[in-house]
């Protein structure tokens, strides 16, 4: 496991599944992902019904009943690390929002989306307060944030400004997890990241302006199609424990806010910045 990488599942069966951890030729097309054993023929017929099931309309029921039936099968696969795109050839369900959404709730028993928004909505007084009196460069450019957020007239405009102050909070920088683009064609930047939240704007430059967002792993587009980036982080989060990622080093203090204070999970161990954030989001 590299130095620093923060394992989000304590359970010992589960390792940090990072890019960074696998050699050149372990990042070819199904390496490291075992062959169905005779015990799991069963399992791995499930697994070939959802590739056909996933290609219809309407039909959520059948797929998390399929889902459900082979969630153990699905983690031996997690487990071995193979690349996310193999993954997501062979699991295309894990990967959609409303499966994202279970499977962060098998795991955890929390519903991820609603937990987070409502966290995140419930502390937006708080963390404005906290920005005006933020010092230093930190503090300059959070003030733009606050022209931006007072500016913004749409409910997801304002959680994005939100997401934005909070990395900014923490001297991170927001384009190491938001990368805007004015063009869809952007298949060939999205290449060189790991772990990107992709904005793609249709045109207008007003909080009006439809956007499409998605997210990109390990250089391909996972998810495409989200309402708004708060919305995206919440997938995210979601993908992170559904494929045992580890956080980005140069985000870590973004991640653990989204962990410890929006889902509160594994509070107990906390960095002081962010139990310090919560603390005084909690006065």
């Amino acid at each position: 496991m590299p130095k620093g990488a923060w394992i989000l599942l304590r359970w010992p069966e589960l390792d940090v599944n990072s890019v960074k951890r696998k050699s050149a030729d372990e990042r070819a097309p199904t390496k490291n992902i075992k062959k169905p054993k005779k015990a799991d023929e069963t399992l791995e017929k499930e697994r070939v019904e959802l590739l056909s099931e996933v290609k219809k309309r309407d039909n959520h029921n059948t797929i998390s009943e399929k889902m459900v039936k082979s969630f153990s099968y699905c983690r031996q696969d997690v487990v071995q690390s193979p690349p996310v795109s193999d993954l997501k050839d062979r699991w295309p369900a894990l990967f959609q929002p409303t499966q994202i959404e279970e499977t962060f709730r098998r795991i955890t028993t929390i519903q991820l989306e609603s937990t987070f928004m409502e966290k995140l909505d419930c502390y937006m007084p708080r963390l404005l307060s906290l920005f005006k009196k933020k010092g230093g460069a930190a503090g300059v450019k959070l003030q733009g944030i606050q022209e931006m957020l007072y500016g913004s007239n749409t409910v997801e405009k304002r959680t994005e400004t939100m997401i934005h102050g909070l990395i900014i909070y923490f001297g991170e920088n927001v384009e190491d997890l938001i990368k805007e683009y004015q063009d869809a064609n952007i298949q060939e930047d999205l290449t060189q990241h790991v772990l990107k939240i992709f904005v793609v704007n249709k045109g207008a430059t007003n909080d009006d302006n439809p956007v499409d967002v998605g997210i990109a792993i390990e250089g391909a587009k996972v998810l495409f199609g989200i309402s708004s980036v708060a919305q995206a982080c919440t997938f995210l989060m979601g993908l992170i424990y559904a494929l045992n990622l580890s956080y980005p080093k140069e985000l870590k203090y973004t991640f653990e806010v989204f962990q410890k204070v929006f889902l509160e999970l594994n509070v107990e161990k906390t960095t002081s910045k962010v139990q310090s954030l919560r603390r005084n989001l909690l006065a």
